[in-house]
Parts: structure tokens; sequence; C-alpha cells
């Protein structure tokens, strides 16, 4: 037999090969036409929505094709957004639009002075991925800096219903048949003490060209709500809350189970989060993320699933915006550290805007070339809150020395805080005594600040049996055991290592030994949730009225809540649930008041000082305002940026 390869053979396999080669091509080609079909059906479905929206805006007879953005019809005194003015939320930018220089453009550059660990909303725990978020994600009412009104933004009206009358006569009756009160709060037959129901504008999309409508209301209250879902500190607000029902497609309704002083602000500040972007993960997977971050904002991530810690936060303007056209088409986050390298950066036009240490702000102020570029603010916020080191008493499942009352009380004792304010923070603050805001009606105006006492601070911790055993300088227990702890504090911040070396001064001289333990913020925050720590000191924001349950409420020990302390005290448990379940204003006060007196006793944190903003402002930036709550644009809140750059100013294009 002939086995030979001829030439035949070799034509019909040079056949064979270039019909394979034709076939895998068509693959190819066919799987681009298919990816471009996709992208076109894609491109398709988001032009039909928007020019569904354009049709809705021009049967309203109100929209500016050359701003995406809504405008009064010519001849008529009504806003679209609100039948006042006053509640309108884009009236800052309206005013802002009137003045001769105004423009639209330039980037907005801040700093952080830490490298953010997380964007994902209700995963966060940190100031500035509340910032960050703020731009990207809104709630259905935010409120006015000025006025402090709340003003309508993803919901255009709202009522209240308040069923307190009934629901007592429901909650009596059921207490005369012996029910427990938790029993009475799990009865669903029982009538929901307060309704908010909010009715939502129906031209509101996501970014990403989705409409919103109720289910994403209904979506986030329960993704919050779900245990598994790692948001202990967004749960907090609504433990009264019975749940939020739709009764409309852009209709909801917030039944609350008992009556609650922020049952309004706590629905109203509900941030909307869409359905179909976050309910493609599950819990798990959600809790694993560090970028998931979409909304209806004016501005957005370029894209809202790939950012990782390190990278830029860099946040565009949303084209698609339901609202008025934002005025910067950019808003750009640096994350430098170093305090000096974030100074020299800012002197050198780098970002816009610089919260100054008191150091900082005494050589700036008074440099001509400082002056001649840039306004400069000094002033106490509302939103300002305070410092503080909080005293942990419970560590690995034991007690620490801290659990005791009087240690935690000695160690404020032996602190020199007003010395500290004058010293370090160089006059620029005052004395903290509790968690409320200055000039807020919560503080008992009775409470002054602890002296500074080393004698009845010694008196204290002989009588928890801590002496000096053998002159060595530090106390000891009976058993030895030297009275030294650790401080946490953020690294590479010389403003927080000068008062640790204070604190740790003033307490060596009553016999107590303190380690210095900086650490880097996600670290730090790590060790926060773990309770892996001594003590720690940090600051937490305020408000015009400061709830304090997820800091202080032994229910917030557990479950990842922020008190991180496991400080635990019935009496002011009581304090706090009477005063949030009381809608009146001078009785609220009173306990919020007692709240204070019991805090200013125990000491779970030694309240350090209420610091003033020192803030230098480019003076590209114009229409910079101060307001009752702070500056005219409040960061964490939910809200337009009224601020803009003249086009001769602009740098960024």
């Amino acid at each position: 037999m002939d086995n030979r390869f001829g030439f035949k053979d070799l034509i019909l396999l040079l056949l064979l090969v270039v019909l394979i080669v034709m076939v895998g091509l068509a693959m190819v080609q066919y799987g681009r036409q298919w990816d471009l079909m996709q992208e076109s059906r894609k491109s398709e479905s988001e032009q039909t929505r928007e020019l569904i929206a354009i049709r809705n805006l021009l049967e309203r007879g109100n929209f500016n094709a050359n701003t995406g953005s809504s405008t009064q019809p010519s001849g008529q005194s009504m806003d679209r957004f609100t039948e006042m003015n006053s509640r309108n939320p884009f009236l800052a930018i309206r005013q802002a639009e009137k003045q001769p220089d105004f423009a639209r453009g330039d980037w907005l550059t801040e700093n952080f002075s830490v490298k953010g660990p997380k964007l994902t909303p209700l995963l966060s725990s940190d100031v500035y991925a509340a910032i960050t978020q703020s731009r990207v994600v809104e709630s259905l009412v935010y409120r006015d800096p000025d006025t402090l009104e709340y003003v309508p933004l993803l919901a255009k009206s709202w009522q209240i219903k308040d069923n307190s009358e009934n629901w007592q006569a429901a909650v009596k009756e059921r207490q005369d048949k012996g029910m427990t009160r938790e029993q009475i709060a799990a009865d669903p037959t029982l009538p929901p003490a307060i309704t908010i129901t909010f009715q939502l504008r129906d031209d509101v999309s996501f970014s990403d060209g989705q409409p919103m409508t109720a289910d994403d209301v209904l979506f986030t209250y329960d993704w919050i709500q779900n245990k598994q879902v790692d948001a202990p500190r967004a749960r907090t607000g609504y433990t009264l809350c019975r749940g939020v029902k739709k009764t409309g497609p852009h209709e909801v309704v917030f039944e609350w189970n008992e009556p609650y002083f922020e049952a309004f602000a706590n629905s109203a500040g509900l941030i909307v989060l869409p359905a179909h972007f976050y309910g493609q993960y599950t819990p798990q997977q959600f809790n694993e993320t560090v970028g998931l971050l979409m909304g209806t904002g004016p501005y957005r991530l370029e894209s809202p699933t790939d950012w990782r810690p390190g990278k830029p936060i860099i946040l565009l303007r949303n084209e698609r915006y339901w609202g008025v056209r934002p005025t910067f088409d950019r808003v750009v986050y640096l994350e430098v550290e170093e305090e000096a390298a974030a100074m020299t950066m800012f002197l050198n036009g780098e970002f816009d805007l610089f919260g100054a240490q008191p150091d900082q702000y005494k050589q700036m102020k008074d440099d001509p070339q400082v002056q001649s570029r840039t306004n400069f603010f000094r002033y106490y916020s509302m939103t300002g809150g305070y410092s503080y080191i909080a005293w942990n008493e419970k560590r690995a499942g034991k007690r620490t020395p801290f659990a005791d009352p009087r240690i935690r009380r000695a160690m404020t004792l032996l602190i020199n805080r007003q010395g500290l304010i004058d010293s370090i923070y160089q006059g620029f603050g005052k004395v903290a005594t509790g968690p409320f805001s200055i000039g807020s009606k919560q503080i008992d105006p009775t409470i002054t600040p602890l002296p500074h006492d080393i004698t009845q601070a010694k008196a204290l911790l002989k009588e928890c049996g801590y002496e000096d055993r053998n002159n060595d300088g530090v106390l000891e227990d009976t058993s030895g055991n030297p009275l030294t702890f650790k401080l946490v504090y953020p690294n590479k911040s010389p403003l927080y290592d000068k008062i640790a070396l204070y604190i740790k001064d003033d307490l060596a001289r009553g016999g107590v030994n303190l380690q210095p333990d900086p650490t880097e913020w996600s670290i730090m925050l790590k060790r926060l949730d773990a309770r892996d720590f001594d003590a720690i000191s940090l600051g937490w924001t305020g408000g015009v009225e400061t709830d304090i349950f997820q800091m202080f409420h032994s229910s917030q020990i557990e479950g990842g809540g922020d008190n991180f302390i496991s400080y635990s005290n019935p009496e002011l448990d009581t304090a706090i649930d009477s005063a949030r379940r009381t809608v009146d204003d001078s009785k609220r006060m009173a306990l919020w008041q007692q709240c204070h007196r019991i805090l200013n006793h125990d000491q779970p944190y030694t309240f350090l000082a209420n610091r003033e903003a020192l803030v230098f402002i480019d003076k590209r930036i114009q229409n910079v305002k101060r307001s009752r709550i702070s500056l005219n644009y409040v960061e964490v809140d939910s809200m337009p940026i009224p601020w803009y750059v003249p086009k001769e100013l602009q740098k960024h294009r």
C-alpha cells in the first residue's frame, strides 16, 4: 500500500486550514457584531429613558436644553421643585447664577488627611467616606444650613401624621393585659405612633440612566435592616421604625412603632441606593466591597465598582443629573497624610480647601502671600463635634481597669485640658464637658469641666487599690500590676503626637504610664471594630441635635455598634430611650441634660475639646459664606455645592 503524502493531499490540507481560519474569523466578527448590537441596544435604552425624561420636562414647559436642568417658565412665579422658593433645593445655585462673574467649570480639589479604606455606603465608618458619598448618593430631604429648615430633594413633598394618642391608648390596653414592652413593640396589630408619607420625584434617574422609584427606597431600607449586611451604624437610626411601605410607584410611607424625636429626620435622611445595582450582590459579597458607589447625585465615580484604596478619588459631573447642573466639572479628593506636605501643596495651589492645624493657622494667616490668594475662616461649627479619649472597659472578654468609673474620672482629673488647649490648640477651642454641640440646648448649663486636680485623682486611684508600691513612680494594684496602657491615635499627625506626649506627661505626674501607639487609619478602624485597644483618641462630629444612642447605649456594644468601649449604664440607657421617644422639645432637652450629667459623672470618654474650625479657601472659589451650621456648603450632607469659579480664574479645563 502506498502511504506517501501527495500533492492533492497538500491542496486539501491547505483548503481545510483556510476554511478553519475563515470560520474563526467569522466567529470573531460575529462576536464583535454581537457586542456592538448589545452596546447599541444599551445606548438606545438609555436614550429612550432620557427622551422620556426630556418629554416629561417639556410637558411641564420648563426644560432648558443648554444646561439639562430646570428653569422657571416665562411669566410664571412658581418653581417646579416646590411652590415656595425658600424650599427649592437649588435656590443657592440659582442665586449664585445671578452673580455677574458666575460661571460653571473648573475643579474643586480638597485633601483628606488619611488613606480612605472604603467608599461603599453603609460599610464605611469615617467622615471622609461620608463626604465622598454625599456628592454621589442623595437623601429624600436635606437641611438648609442657613434656615435649618428641611428642603425637598429626592422627595418633592411629604405629610406627617401624629397618631400618638391612639398609639398610647393601644399600648395601655396591651399593658393592662400583662404584655411586656418588647411584646407590645412586636405586636403587628399595634397602630404606628407616627407615619410619614413621601411623594418622590418622578424625573430622577441614577447615574447609569435607570429611573429611581419607590422600589429603590424600599430596597435601601430593607438592605440596611438586613442583619447580614455590615451596617450597624445605619441601623441605629431605625431601631424604632416598623418599616417602609410602597403606596405607589413614587410614594412611600415610613411607619414608626413609637414616638421618636428624629422620626422625620431619619426618614427624610435615608439615602437612596439603586436596587438594580446593589441588588446584584449577596450581603456577603457586598460586605467585602470597598468602592461600590452609585447614586442619583450630581457627581459619580468614573466606574461605580473599580475604586480601590490608594487610587485617587475623582468624582465626575453626572451628565444625567436630574437637578440643576452642578457648578464644578469635577470634585477631586487627595489623600496627603503628612500635615506639612499638605500645607505646602495648598500653598502651591494643588488644592483649594485647607483645614489648618493651630500652628499652621498662625503661620499662614499673617503671611502676605497667603492673604493675597486665600480667604480664611475661624468659627465654631454645629458639626464640629469634639475630641476625646475613649477608655475601653473590656478587652478580649476581660474587664480592664477602665471598667471602674473612679479610674476613668481620675484620668480626666489628671489631664490639664485647658492647658492642652492653650499650648497645643493655641487657644482655638474650649474644654468639652460632653458629647453635645456648643450652643445646644442638650447641654446642662450647670455643668462645669472637671478641674485639673492631681491630689483628687490620686485619692480616687488609691480607693481602687493603686499605689506606688516599689517607688518607681508608677502606681501598681494589689497584685503588683502597674497602671500602664497604650493610647491609640492616627499616625502621621504631628498634632496627635503632641497631644499624646502632653497627656503622657500629665498622667505621669499622677503615677500613670501612657505609651503612645500611633496607628495607620485603616488598621485603627479595624481595631475599633474588634475592640482591640486600651484607649483611643479621636473625634466625633456633631449636629444641631445629637442622638448619642449609637455611642453610649449598651445595646450598641455588640454587633459592630459604635459603643466600642463596652460602656454600660442602665440609668443612661433609660434616659436615652426616654429622650428619643419624647417629641416635646422642652421635655426632651431635660432628658438630654440628664444624659449629660450621667456622662460627666461616669467619664466613659475624657471629653477633651470643642475646637474651632480654621479653614483657608483659595480666592478662586467664590460665594463662600458662613451659615448657622458652619459654611454654606456642608460637606457631609446631601446638598448642592453653591460655590463656583469665575471663568477668568478657572485653571482646569
